[in-house]
């Protein structure tokens, strides 16, 4: 079991670090939406199987990834009510939606500069190590 819940970690930990880079690169909203997948599901697994991880690490990083997760979540809300407010006719120029463009181009700087310090860190590798993969 050890070795299943090991590779499937290695797995997700794999596509979490790909979909940082991607939303890293273009902040596009398919990528934003991507990388919030991604971190639910190692979330998910770390919270499942995390009799199998060295002392609390597991622990340490879904705190960690919930800060990130937490950005995501501020920049998708944002286009989630944008494409809503499209289907029900609302104009792009009008208030609510140049509002609503201006509040997710600074949430996504803030999850911009995240994601930078995710990769300079090189997180996923180290985070690897640290639960005993």
């Amino acid at each position: 079991m050890r070795t299943f819940v090991h590779q499937q970690t290695l797995a997700l930990l794999r596509r979490f670090a790909l979909n940082v880079t991607r939303a890293a690169r273009s902040g596009s909203p398919d990528t934003v939406h991507d990388l919030r997948v991604s971190i639910r599901r190692l979330s998910r697994c770390l919270r499942v199987f995390s009799k199998f991880y060295a002392g609390g690490e597991a622990k340490k990083l879904r705190r960690r990834i919930r800060k990130l997760m937490n950005a995501c979540a501020r920049v998708r809300d944002r286009d989630v009510a944008m494409t809503v407010l499209a289907t029900a006719g609302y104009s792009a120029n009008s208030a609510v939606m140049r509002r609503l463009r201006r509040d997710r181009a600074n949430a996504a700087a803030r999850l911009l500069a995240l994601l930078a310090a995710w990769k300079q860190r090189g997180a996923a590798q180290k985070r690897r190590v640290e639960l005993g993969i």
